[in-house]
């Protein structure tokens, strides 16, 4: 089945050139079946290609899902053209009587400020206090994740000496069957990248958390409450093959001490094409969310959640 996304919408023509099947809106109205409604807030400042990344990966489901965008009004990206905003994404006051089957907090580029010192800290906390009556699961990513945990459940995130950058190998912690990792390996592969962590140790403390995997690199994967409606993730399962390269090369430009990303290149050579290790993977856990944790889950009837 396919993704719904609205009309004209950048990420469309990326979609059909890598043979995904893209439903226009018209089409879909002309059909009797409920898609699953899920929100995409995008945190990020290259809103385009993180539309395309999270697109991707939503369309692989037999399931018909149709996405809303949304931003935060409290501060205007200087990456993405207002126009484009205009017309396909809604703020807060637009969507905040409707009611979602999953929603996804993408990750941001703030991670050396304090929580409270983000510019839309207040409006978030709004956001994720909402997504709690509003949507049946939330998917939080990277800076998201952090951001949740610590609002959630006052878990706090730590500075690294240095940055977590490359794609890590993965295991499962939970020792019972987690149905967000079914059909996974014994070990896969995840990209991160990040000056920041959060700390099993913290995690512990909280009864409500579990934590379902973990790298011996890295540190904590994936977290869940333990009714699987809030779910976080460190990593960036979402990126391209290219986009540790272009962070490397960005960095490097900006006179950063960056090593080549870990786990990426062949034999650490940044002269060689990369290696992708995580696309599979990528594309099971979000079909398992969409599946087991959205349409498994939520009734015909959102307003009866």
């Amino acid at each position: 089945m396919p993704i719904k996304i609205p009309d004209h919408l950048p990420a469309t023509s990326t979609l059909e050139r890598e043979n995904i099947f893209v439903m226009h809106e018209n089409r879909a109205y002309s059909q009797d079946i409920r898609p699953l409604r899920i929100l995409l807030l995008n945190l990020m400042p290259t809103k385009i290609t993180t539309e395309t990344q999270f697109l991707r990966l939503l369309s692989n489901s037999p399931l018909q899902v149709e996405v809303d965008f949304l931003y935060t009004s409290t501060y205007s990206p200087r990456n993405t053209t207002k126009d484009h905003l205009i017309k396909f994404y809604e703020t807060f006051d637009q969507v905040r009587d409707r009611r979602y089957d999953g929603m996804i907090i993408t990750g941001a580029p703030v991670e050396h400020m304090p929580f409270e010192s983000v510019a839309y800290w207040s409006e978030l906390c709004e956001i994720m206090d909402w997504s709690r009556s509003h949507v049946y699961s939330t998917l939080h990513v990277c800076w998201g994740a952090q951001a949740g945990l610590y609002h959630h459940y006052g878990v706090p995130k730590h500075d690294l000496e240095r940055k977590i950058f490359g794609v890590f190998r993965h295991s499962l912690s939970w020792t019972r069957p987690v149905k967000l990792f079914r059909g996974f390996d014994d070990v896969f592969y995840v990209p991160h990248s990040r000056h920041t962590e959060v700390r099993r140790a913290d995690i512990a403390k909280v009864p409500e958390l579990r934590i379902l995997s973990e790298s011996e690199e890295t540190g904590v994967y994936a977290i869940s409450n333990m009714s699987g409606r809030q779910i976080f993730l460190t990593g960036h399962s979402e990126y391209d093959p290219l986009t540790l390269l272009e962070e490397y090369h960005r960095d490097r430009e900006r006179g950063l001490s960056i090593d080549p990303p870990q786990g990426y290149f062949p034999d650490d050579d940044p002269n060689r094409p990369p290696v992708v290790r995580w696309r599979s993977s990528a594309y099971l856990l979000f079909a398992n969310w969409l599946n087991y944790y959205v349409y498994q889950e939520t009734p015909f009837d959102l307003t009866t959640m």
